[in-house]
């Protein structure tokens, strides 16, 4: 049997790729990707998230608001633990912190993260976590709002991960998931490859970030779900590793973090 691949983190409902949804699931079945985590951005499109969901048994879902967008209705601890009910909706985020992007004064950033921790903890979802120049204040609001399974809070993901092994060995000290992109394969991310040798291949996920980041060889073109198997196979060189056991692995982490059911993990 071929080794069976699952994309954490991905969005499929983006206009590129939903324009051409079915070529996107054929070539999904076509590499052996078996599932994928379709992931919310902010609240008006979180419908077309859900019923992404709701249509394809294979596809889940999470809910909340990405700490790029500042004009958009900011989410209540209520309303994420309301949407979140849906069976399909497995993580609250993507969430986080992002100084990269934005300057100035982003304290509602800050605050709109506390939300999703708080919602997350009323929920017992994990967090889908997106950090980017903010690792400190990212760690440290995590720990102040009690996220992480060593506080007694529901854990989560580090998706799309470029920070520092220090960042990561403190957040699977949390006990977050390290989720490695088409970034890792990039000739330029050396300091990133270190990091992902020194994972333990336990606490690692795959993913796309689809349309975007797509992996060598496809590097500079449109990213989809089909090609996560191009993490899976430059992870297992990296650490020298068969190329089964990191898609078999990674495959039972998703399943695990995400606390999908025995009947759901085979389609």
């Amino acid at each position: 049997m071929p080794a069976m691949y699952i994309d954490s983190h991905c969005h499929i409902d983006f206009p590129e790729l939903a324009a051409r949804l079915p070529e996107v699931l054929g070539k999904m079945q076509e590499n052996h990707v078996s599932h994928a985590l379709c992931v919310s951005v902010d609240l008006p499109d979180f419908p077309r998230v859900l019923e992404l969901a709701e249509k394809y048994p294979h596809i889940y879902a999470s809910v909340g608001v990405h700490p790029d967008y500042e004009n958009t209705p900011e989410p209540t601890v209520d309303e994420l633990v309301r949407l979140s009910q849906h069976p399909k909706i497995v993580a609250i985020g993507e969430t986080g912190l992002d100084y990269y992007r934005l300057q100035g004064d982003l304290e509602w950033q800050r605050e709109r993260f506390r939300v999703h921790i708080r919602a997350s903890r009323a929920t017992g979802k994990p967090l889908i976590i997106h950090t980017r120049a903010a690792a400190d204040d990212t760690l440290r609001l995590l720990r102040e709002e009690g996220a992480g399974s060593d506080a007694g809070g529901a854990a989560g993901v580090m998706h799309c991960f470029t920070e520092s092994l220090e960042v990561a060995q403190a957040a699977i000290e949390m006990g977050f998931y390290i989720s490695f992109s088409g970034i890792v394969t990039f000739k330029s991310a050396r300091q990133l490859q270190e990091v992902a040798q020194a994972v333990p291949l336990e606490r690692m996920l795959i993913e796309t970030d689809a349309p975007y980041l797509a992996p060598v060889p496809h590097r500079g073109k449109m990213n989809e779900p089909g090609l996560v198997m191009h993490v899976a196979e430059f992870l297992a060189k990296l650490k020298g590793l068969p190329l089964d056991v990191v898609a078999r692995q990674t495959s039972e982490n998703f399943f695990d973090l995400f606390r999908i059911e025995e009947g759901n993990r085979a389609l």
